[in-house]
């Protein structure tokens, strides 16, 4: 019995140029998307050897909801002093006031207005009325 081997032909579609054109074409591709040396343009706070100066207050009171706080703080320089208060749901109302003077970091002093309401507890619940 003898076995037919397929015949070795050369490929009648194969050309020599297609692999080295394939080659060129990924270089020219990667020379074109390289970085272009651009400098960079630096966006930096203008002047930051200035002092800083600001002065802000903001406050919520919103009698519905109970809401009612605040914030205010003012800074020259190093030299920062501020406040701020939240009205506590047992009625005390809790203020905090801060400096920051240079390198001493932030200090605060805590103090509570008012004394603290706990109204006795009332059940709302009320029983289904009962059919018979």
């Amino acid at each position: 019995m003898t076995v037919a081997r397929p015949q070795n032909r050369p490929n009648e579609y194969y050309s020599s140029t297609g692999p080295d054109f394939v080659l060129v074409l990924c270089v020219v591709t990667m020379a074109v998307a390289r970085p272009q040396n651009h400098p960079r343009q630096y966006y930096g706070s203008p002047g930051s050897d200035i002092p800083a100066q600001y002065n802000f207050n903001w406050q919520v009171k919103d009698d519905p909801s109970g809401n009612d706080f605040g914030h205010e703080e003012s800074r020259d320089g190093d030299n920062t002093q501020g406040s701020y208060y939240v009205l506590l749901p047992d009625g005390r109302l809790q203020r905090v006031t801060y400096t920051v003077n240079g390198d001493s970091g932030y200090v605060a002093e805590v103090t509570y207005e008012g004394d603290a309401q706990f109204p006795t507890y009332q059940s709302s619940y009320t029983p289904a009325p009962r059919y018979t």
